[in-house]
């Protein structure tokens, strides 16, 4: 995937590389700042590869129904400030796990070219009283019992603590949402 042209991208909805299929879904944009972890400084230059799944709940490339496609998938470059931005939409809730993103962190975006070089792997999660919001409209029915059987507790994955991996939100379901986070990276 890291290797495809066309990954270098700020806007994910659509599939790209010769694929074609556009993810349907309550606009979302994914603002991130990376950051030391020791010393909280800006991470200029640093690459994210981010993914999530669509608002069926299936993953592009992976999930039957989904493998001919490649969309809700990018790499982006910060900025001098240690920013990036996504333009997505706001993911499901798949059974068994809490609304989420992942995302890899690289040094350089010439190095974002192969997982090996990942410095960082984790997860966003999305705060409830939003995904309860979004998943009242249509095409996301399937989340509303799936986050009902979920909690962050209960995630295989965020029971260990989210508190660093859940991210603001701002907007509205009908004008956009924008998630917001800040990353410590281990450098």
């Amino acid at each position: 995937m890291l290797n495809l042209t066309g990954v270098v991208r700020n806007d994910i909805r659509t599939s790209f590389g010769g694929l074609s299929g556009t993810a349907d879904g309550i606009p979302l944009t994914i603002a991130l700042t990376l950051v030391s972890a020791s010393t909280c400084a800006p991470l200029a230059n640093y690459a994210v590869y981010l993914w999530h799944c669509d608002r069926a709940g299936l993953y592009s490339l992976y999930s039957a129904g989904a493998t001919n496609q490649n969309y809700l998938r990018g790499v982006q470059q910060a900025d001098a400030t240690g920013k990036l931005t996504f333009t997505s939409i706001f993911p499901a809730c798949y059974s068994g796990r809490w609304p989420h993103i992942h995302f890899e962190v690289y040094p350089t975006l010439a190095r974002a070219t192969t997982s090996a070089n990942k410095i960082a792997t984790s997860q966003i999660a999305l705060p409830k009283a939003i995904c309860d919001e979004v998943y009242a409209t249509t095409g996301y029915a399937q989340s509303i019992t799936n986050l009902s059987r979920i909690t962050l507790a209960t995630d295989g994955i965020f029971s260990d603590g989210a508190s660093l991996e859940l991210a603001t939100t701002s907007g509205s379901v009908a004008s956009g949402l924008t998630a917001t986070l800040t990353i410590g990276v281990s450098v």
